[in-house]
C-alpha cells in the first residue's frame, strides 16, 4: 500500500470535499435527532389567547402640550417629527421647554475662540 491511488489533485480535492460534506450533513442530522429526543427539554405550555375584541378601543384624548413662548413653531414641528420617528405619539409629550445649562454655554464660547 505504499503507492497512492491517484496523483491527480482534482480527484483528491473532490474526494476530500465529499468526505467533509458527508461529515457535516451527518452532524446536522445528529443535532436534529438530539433536539427531537432531548429528555431535558421543557414541555411547552399552551397559553390561551384572550378573545379578540371586534370594536376598536376609543381614541385617547390628545391634549396640546404646554409650549413656552419663544420657541419657534418650526422647532416644535421638528421635535414632534423626531418623537414620531421613534414610535411615540404626540399625546405622550407633556411639555417642551429649553434646558439651560452653563456648561454648554461655556463650551460654545471656548470652541468659538479657537
Amino acid at each position: 500500500m505504499g503507492h497512492p491511488v491517484t496523483t491527480n489533485p482534482i480527484i483528491i480535492m473532490l474526494i476530500n470535499m465529499t468526505v467533509v460534506f458527508i461529515v457535516l450533513i451527518s452532524l446536522s442530522f445528529l443535532i436534529r435527532l438530539i433536539h427531537i429526543v432531548d429528555p431535558t427539554a421543557k414541555k411547552e405550555e399552551k397559553i390561551e389567547e384572550p378573545p379578540k375584541v371586534t370594536t376598536p378601543p376609543p381614541a385617547p384624548k390628545v391634549e396640546a402640550p404646554i409650549i413656552e413662548k419663544g420657541i419657534p413653531e418650526e422647532t416644535i414641528a421638528v421635535i414632534f417629527a423626531a418623537i414620531a420617528g421613534y414610535g411615540y405619539s404626540s399625546g405622550q409629550v407633556h411639555a417642551i421647554r429649553p434646558v439651560y445649562n452653563k456648561v454648554w454655554e461655556h463650551s460654545g464660547r471656548y470652541h468659538q475662540e479657537l
